[in-house]
Protein backbone atom coordinates (compact mmCIF):
# COMPACT_ATOMS: atom_id res chain seq x y z
CA UNK A 1 0.00 0.00 0.00
CA UNK A 2 1.27 3.55 -0.66
CA UNK A 3 3.33 5.14 2.07
CA UNK A 4 2.09 8.00 4.23
CA UNK A 5 4.51 10.56 5.61
CA UNK A 6 3.33 12.25 8.76
CA UNK A 7 6.32 14.36 9.70
CA UNK A 8 5.83 17.97 10.84
CA UNK A 9 6.20 19.25 7.27
CA UNK A 10 3.54 16.97 5.86
CA UNK A 11 0.81 16.82 8.47
CA UNK A 12 -1.71 18.06 5.95
CA UNK A 13 -0.92 15.50 3.26
CA UNK A 14 -3.89 13.36 2.30
CA UNK A 15 -3.73 9.61 2.97
CA UNK A 16 -5.22 7.27 0.38
CA UNK A 17 -8.88 6.42 0.90
CA UNK A 18 -10.19 3.24 -0.68
CA UNK A 19 -13.54 3.55 -2.49
CA UNK A 20 -16.60 1.86 -0.99
CA UNK A 21 -16.01 -1.87 -0.84
CA UNK A 22 -17.10 -3.72 -3.97
CA UNK A 23 -16.10 -7.21 -2.94
CA UNK A 24 -19.62 -8.26 -1.97
CA UNK A 25 -22.97 -7.69 -3.60
CA UNK A 26 -24.50 -6.28 -0.40
CA UNK A 27 -21.82 -3.61 0.19
CA UNK A 28 -22.70 -0.84 -2.21
CA UNK A 29 -23.25 2.94 -2.07
CA UNK A 30 -26.09 3.60 0.34
CA UNK A 31 -28.28 5.66 -2.00
CA UNK A 32 -28.53 2.73 -4.39
CA UNK A 33 -29.60 0.40 -1.61
CA UNK A 34 -32.10 2.99 -0.39
CA UNK A 35 -33.67 3.38 -3.81
CA UNK A 36 -34.19 -0.36 -4.16
CA UNK A 37 -35.14 -1.33 -0.63
CA UNK A 38 -36.27 1.80 1.21
CA UNK A 39 -33.28 1.56 3.54
CA UNK A 40 -32.77 5.33 3.66
CA UNK A 41 -36.34 5.69 4.91
CA UNK A 42 -35.68 3.18 7.66
CA UNK A 43 -32.43 4.90 8.65
CA UNK A 44 -34.14 8.27 8.94
CA UNK A 45 -35.96 6.99 12.02
CA UNK A 46 -32.84 5.47 13.63
CA UNK A 47 -30.58 7.55 15.91
CA UNK A 48 -27.29 6.84 14.12
CA UNK A 49 -28.36 7.47 10.53
CA UNK A 50 -26.25 10.63 10.08
CA UNK A 51 -23.13 9.33 11.84
CA UNK A 52 -20.01 7.78 10.33
CA UNK A 53 -18.12 5.26 12.45
CA UNK A 54 -14.32 5.40 12.38
CA UNK A 55 -12.80 2.12 13.55
CA UNK A 56 -9.08 2.06 14.36
CA UNK A 57 -7.81 -1.35 13.26
CA UNK A 58 -4.22 -0.68 12.23
CA UNK A 59 -1.98 -1.59 15.17
CA UNK A 60 0.36 -4.56 15.59
CA UNK A 61 -0.78 -5.58 19.12
CA UNK A 62 2.61 -6.89 20.25
CA UNK A 63 1.24 -7.82 23.67
CA UNK A 64 -0.92 -10.48 22.02
CA UNK A 65 1.97 -12.05 20.11
CA UNK A 66 2.29 -14.63 18.68
CA UNK A 67 -1.49 -14.63 18.08
CA UNK A 68 -1.24 -11.36 16.19
CA UNK A 69 2.04 -11.90 14.36
CA UNK A 70 0.13 -12.67 11.16
CA UNK A 71 -3.36 -11.52 12.10
CA UNK A 72 -4.90 -8.18 13.00
CA UNK A 73 -6.10 -8.10 16.61
CA UNK A 74 -9.63 -7.12 15.60
CA UNK A 75 -9.92 -10.35 13.60
CA UNK A 76 -9.36 -12.63 16.57
CA UNK A 77 -12.48 -14.77 17.05
CA UNK A 78 -14.84 -14.40 19.99
CA UNK A 79 -18.11 -16.31 19.99
CA UNK A 80 -17.29 -17.81 16.62
CA UNK A 81 -16.86 -14.50 14.76
CA UNK A 82 -14.08 -11.89 14.49
CA UNK A 83 -14.35 -9.05 16.97
CA UNK A 84 -14.62 -6.59 14.08
CA UNK A 85 -17.55 -8.50 12.57
CA UNK A 86 -19.48 -8.19 15.84
CA UNK A 87 -18.67 -4.49 15.88
CA UNK A 88 -20.03 -3.87 12.38
CA UNK A 89 -23.18 -5.83 13.23
CA UNK A 90 -23.71 -3.69 16.34
CA UNK A 91 -23.28 -0.48 14.34
CA UNK A 92 -25.79 -1.72 11.78
CA UNK A 93 -28.26 -2.57 14.55
CA UNK A 94 -28.32 1.04 15.78
CA UNK A 95 -28.62 2.51 12.29
CA UNK A 96 -25.05 3.62 11.55
CA UNK A 97 -24.81 3.18 7.77
CA UNK A 98 -21.21 4.21 7.06
CA UNK A 99 -18.00 2.73 8.46
CA UNK A 100 -14.45 3.89 7.78
CA UNK A 101 -11.78 1.45 8.96
CA UNK A 102 -8.19 2.63 9.39
CA UNK A 103 -5.94 -0.29 8.45
CA UNK A 104 -2.24 -1.10 8.64
CA UNK A 105 -1.04 -4.41 10.07
CA UNK A 106 -2.52 -7.29 8.03
CA UNK A 107 -4.65 -4.77 6.15
CA UNK A 108 -5.59 -7.25 3.43
CA UNK A 109 -7.27 -9.49 6.01
CA UNK A 110 -9.31 -6.59 7.37
CA UNK A 111 -10.45 -5.44 3.95
CA UNK A 112 -11.45 -9.01 3.07
CA UNK A 113 -13.77 -9.10 6.10
CA UNK A 114 -15.85 -6.29 4.62
CA UNK A 115 -17.32 -8.81 2.20
CA UNK A 116 -19.49 -9.98 5.08
CA UNK A 117 -20.60 -6.49 6.15
CA UNK A 118 -24.33 -6.13 6.94
CA UNK A 119 -26.61 -5.32 3.97
CA UNK A 120 -26.68 -1.63 3.11
CA UNK A 121 -23.57 -0.73 5.11
CA UNK A 122 -20.99 1.30 3.20
CA UNK A 123 -17.45 0.30 4.19
CA UNK A 124 -14.35 2.31 3.28
CA UNK A 125 -10.70 1.92 4.22
CA UNK A 126 -7.88 4.35 4.97
CA UNK A 127 -4.30 3.08 4.78
CA UNK A 128 -1.92 4.04 7.58
CA UNK A 129 1.51 2.65 6.70
CA UNK A 130 2.82 4.32 9.88
CA UNK A 131 0.72 1.89 11.93
CA UNK A 132 3.62 0.94 14.20
CA UNK A 133 3.44 4.39 15.75
CA UNK A 134 0.81 5.62 18.21
CA UNK A 135 -2.92 5.55 17.59
CA UNK A 136 -3.02 9.34 17.15
CA UNK A 137 -1.44 8.87 13.72
CA UNK A 138 -4.14 6.36 12.77
CA UNK A 139 -6.95 8.66 13.84
CA UNK A 140 -5.30 11.62 12.11
CA UNK A 141 -5.30 9.59 8.91
CA UNK A 142 -9.11 9.86 8.98
CA UNK A 143 -9.14 13.64 9.43
CA UNK A 144 -11.20 14.28 6.28
CA UNK A 145 -13.94 12.10 7.74
CA UNK A 146 -13.74 13.77 11.15
CA UNK A 147 -14.26 17.25 9.72
CA UNK A 148 -16.97 16.05 7.35
CA UNK A 149 -19.70 15.41 9.92
CA UNK A 150 -20.53 13.65 13.20
CA UNK A 151 -18.48 10.55 13.88
CA UNK A 152 -18.15 7.64 16.28
CA UNK A 153 -14.47 7.00 16.98
CA UNK A 154 -13.96 3.41 18.09
CA UNK A 155 -11.11 1.13 19.08
CA UNK A 156 -11.38 -2.15 17.17
CA UNK A 157 -10.44 -4.44 20.05
CA UNK A 158 -13.51 -4.11 22.29
CA UNK A 159 -16.02 -6.89 22.93
CA UNK A 160 -19.25 -5.19 23.98
CA UNK A 161 -23.07 -5.39 23.90
CA UNK A 162 -25.13 -3.36 21.45
CA UNK A 163 -26.50 -1.41 24.38
CA UNK A 164 -23.19 0.50 24.41
CA UNK A 165 -23.94 1.99 21.02
CA UNK A 166 -27.62 2.52 21.77
CA UNK A 167 -26.64 4.71 24.71
CA UNK A 168 -23.84 6.53 22.93
CA UNK A 169 -25.68 7.20 19.66
CA UNK A 170 -28.92 7.91 21.50
CA UNK A 171 -27.35 10.42 23.88
CA UNK A 172 -28.61 13.96 23.44
CA UNK A 173 -25.07 15.24 23.95
CA UNK A 174 -23.32 16.02 20.64
CA UNK A 175 -19.97 15.02 22.17
CA UNK A 176 -20.00 12.00 24.45
CA UNK A 177 -17.67 9.36 25.84
CA UNK A 178 -18.59 5.91 27.14
CA UNK A 179 -17.44 5.42 30.74
CA UNK A 180 -17.51 2.39 33.06
CA UNK A 181 -17.52 3.41 36.71
CA UNK A 182 -16.98 -0.12 38.02
CA UNK A 183 -13.40 -0.65 36.88
CA UNK A 184 -10.34 -1.95 38.74
CA UNK A 185 -7.30 0.30 38.33
CA UNK A 186 -4.40 -1.82 37.07
CA UNK A 187 -2.56 1.05 35.39
CA UNK A 188 -3.59 -0.06 31.90
CA UNK A 189 -6.92 1.73 31.85
CA UNK A 190 -7.60 5.12 30.31
CA UNK A 191 -9.22 6.83 33.26
CA UNK A 192 -11.95 9.40 32.67
CA UNK A 193 -12.53 12.13 35.25
CA UNK A 194 -15.81 14.02 35.38
CA UNK A 195 -17.26 16.97 37.24
CA UNK A 196 -20.91 17.99 37.18
CA UNK A 197 -21.64 15.53 34.36
CA UNK A 198 -18.82 16.82 32.17
CA UNK A 199 -15.57 15.08 31.26
CA UNK A 200 -12.69 17.25 32.49
CA UNK A 201 -9.70 14.96 31.88
CA UNK A 202 -8.70 11.53 30.63
CA UNK A 203 -5.55 9.45 30.42
CA UNK A 204 -3.60 6.68 32.10
CA UNK A 205 -1.51 8.99 34.29
CA UNK A 206 -3.48 12.24 34.38
CA UNK A 207 -5.00 13.20 37.76
CA UNK A 208 -6.83 16.56 37.60
CA UNK A 209 -8.06 18.69 40.47
CA UNK A 210 -11.71 19.06 41.37
CA UNK A 211 -13.15 15.89 39.86
CA UNK A 212 -16.15 14.20 41.49
CA UNK A 213 -16.35 10.88 39.59
CA UNK A 214 -13.89 8.58 37.87
CA UNK A 215 -14.35 5.69 35.45
CA UNK A 216 -12.64 3.74 32.71
CA UNK A 217 -12.92 4.90 29.14
CA UNK A 218 -14.27 2.16 26.91
CA UNK A 219 -12.62 3.55 23.78
CA UNK A 220 -15.78 4.87 22.08
CA UNK A 221 -16.21 8.62 21.50
CA UNK A 222 -19.02 10.47 19.72
CA UNK A 223 -17.64 13.59 18.07
CA UNK A 224 -19.87 16.33 16.69
CA UNK A 225 -19.34 18.09 13.38
CA UNK A 226 -18.58 21.26 15.34
CA UNK A 227 -15.88 19.61 17.47
CA UNK A 228 -14.30 17.69 14.59
CA UNK A 229 -12.02 20.44 13.23
CA UNK A 230 -10.72 21.20 16.73
CA UNK A 231 -9.99 17.52 17.33
CA UNK A 232 -7.98 17.40 14.10
CA UNK A 233 -5.96 20.46 15.15
CA UNK A 234 -5.23 18.87 18.51
CA UNK A 235 -4.18 15.62 16.84
CA UNK A 236 -1.72 17.63 14.75
CA UNK A 237 -0.41 19.25 17.91
CA UNK A 238 0.18 16.09 19.92
CA UNK A 239 1.67 14.26 16.92
CA UNK A 240 4.21 17.04 16.36
CA UNK A 241 5.06 17.46 20.04
CA UNK A 242 5.57 13.72 20.59
CA UNK A 243 7.30 13.04 17.27
CA UNK A 244 4.33 10.82 16.36
CA UNK A 245 4.69 8.56 19.40
CA UNK A 246 1.38 9.30 21.12
CA UNK A 247 -2.14 7.97 21.50
CA UNK A 248 -5.28 9.71 20.29
CA UNK A 249 -6.47 9.99 23.90
CA UNK A 250 -3.79 12.66 24.35
CA UNK A 251 -5.73 14.83 21.90
CA UNK A 252 -9.06 13.98 23.54
CA UNK A 253 -7.62 15.07 26.89
CA UNK A 254 -6.98 18.51 25.39
CA UNK A 255 -10.34 18.56 23.62
CA UNK A 256 -12.42 18.15 26.78
CA UNK A 257 -11.16 21.50 28.09
CA UNK A 258 -12.33 23.18 24.89
CA UNK A 259 -15.55 21.30 24.09
CA UNK A 260 -18.29 20.05 26.40
CA UNK A 261 -17.98 16.26 26.42
CA UNK A 262 -20.57 14.33 28.40
CA UNK A 263 -19.92 10.93 29.99
CA UNK A 264 -22.33 8.14 29.08
CA UNK A 265 -22.46 5.53 31.81
CA UNK A 266 -22.25 1.82 30.96
CA UNK A 267 -21.41 0.56 34.45
CA UNK A 268 -22.58 -3.00 35.02
CA UNK A 269 -22.72 -4.04 31.37
CA UNK A 270 -20.38 -6.84 30.23
CA UNK A 271 -17.41 -5.83 28.08
CA UNK A 272 -13.65 -6.07 27.77
CA UNK A 273 -10.83 -4.59 25.78
CA UNK A 274 -8.56 -7.27 24.35
CA UNK A 275 -4.97 -6.27 25.06
CA UNK A 276 -3.53 -9.50 26.47
CA UNK A 277 -4.06 -13.22 25.97
CA UNK A 278 -5.89 -13.35 29.29
CA UNK A 279 -8.31 -10.68 28.02
CA UNK A 280 -9.09 -12.88 25.03
CA UNK A 281 -9.72 -15.88 27.26
CA UNK A 282 -12.01 -13.80 29.47
CA UNK A 283 -13.85 -12.43 26.44
CA UNK A 284 -14.55 -15.94 25.23
CA UNK A 285 -15.35 -17.59 28.56
CA UNK A 286 -17.14 -14.80 30.46
CA UNK A 287 -17.90 -11.62 28.54
CA UNK A 288 -19.37 -13.06 25.36
CA UNK A 289 -21.69 -15.49 27.21
CA UNK A 290 -22.89 -12.58 29.37
CA UNK A 291 -23.56 -10.49 26.27
CA UNK A 292 -25.44 -13.38 24.66
CA UNK A 293 -27.66 -13.69 27.74
CA UNK A 294 -28.30 -9.95 27.69
CA UNK A 295 -29.17 -9.71 24.01
CA UNK A 296 -30.83 -13.07 23.52
CA UNK A 297 -30.78 -15.13 20.32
Amino acid sequence: MPSLRLGPASLLSHPPVHPPCRTARHVRPLHFFGQEHGYDTILAFMPGHDVTAIILAAGVARRLAPLTDRTQKSLLPVGGRPILAWMMAALHAVGVPRVVIVVGHCADQVTALSASAPPGMVVQFIDNPAYRLGSAVSLYSSRDVIVGGPTLIMDADVVFPREFLRRLVGSAAPNALLVDGGFADTGEEVKVYTKSDRVIALGKKVVPEGWDQIGEGVGFFKCSAEAGPELVRLLEQVIEESHRLCEYEDALHLLVSRQHVQPVDVTGLPWTEVDFVEDLRRAQAEVFPAIARLEGP
